[in-house]
């Protein structure tokens, strides 16, 4: 790997870390700057500016997020365990990287509001892509729109603020055993939101 490779992926790599703990609109240069060990003028001129950067870092988290759901999905099998693999796949996903859900919790507290196609370029064809999938093995009774984002909502809800017990304490992504109980109760709740309601022919 060249230096030009190495200053480059450790700005981005800065970027990202500032960019989910803080936010775009909380980020400076400097700031991804200083984290690098680099200064502004070597950023500008490896990436550019502050909203070329996002741009690439966003366009990664994307490309990380699909990769995995291509894969989980064509693996998946037309039934209900294969929804609930899923599922799995999505969350083990998001507890790997936990900087991507946190890239979109804030962008759905407005930041960075001006670079607004996103959600059309990046959010909209996975979600499309995953409620095309399961169509087909869920009931017509089933809002998919909301259970697909039910999953989503829980699982970045739960990346960025844990559970709090009953010591309150809050246990997040390093406590294994909130986690495992974590993608239990995504299982169960997904499970029970596709399950024919009692009475029905199954």
């Amino acid at each position: 790997m060249s230096s030009t490779d190495s200053g480059r992926d450790r700005i981005i790599e800065a970027a990202t870390r500032l960019f989910a703990a803080l936010g775009y609109d909380g980020t400076s240069t400097r700031m991804i700057a200083e984290a690098a060990g680099l200064n502004v003028a070597t950023v500008a001129y490896h990436v550019g500016g502050k909203r070329d950067l996002y741009l690439i870092v966003m366009e990664r988290a994307h490309r990380a997020e699909r990769q995995v759901l291509e894969k989980a999905l064509a693996e998946m099998t037309p039934d209900v365990e294969g929804v609930l693999t899923l599922v799995d796949r999505y969350v083990e996903l998001c507890m790997a990287r936990p900087e991507i859900p946190a890239l979109w919790m804030h962008r759905w507290l407005s930041d960075a509001a001006d670079v607004a196609h996103l959600d059309d370029d990046y959010v909209r064809p996975l979600m499309e892509m995953v409620s095309g999938a399961v169509r087909g093995v869920v009931s017509d009774e089933v809002d998919l729109d909301f259970l697909v984002w039910t999953v989503v909502w829980c699982t970045h809800g739960f990346g960025s603020g844990g559970l709090l017990d009953q010591q309150g304490k809050r246990r997040k992504l390093d406590d294994p055993e909130a986690v495992a109980r974590f993608r239990a109760h995504m299982r169960r709740t997904v499970a029970a939101a596709i399950s024919p309601p009692a009475g029905s022919p199954g």
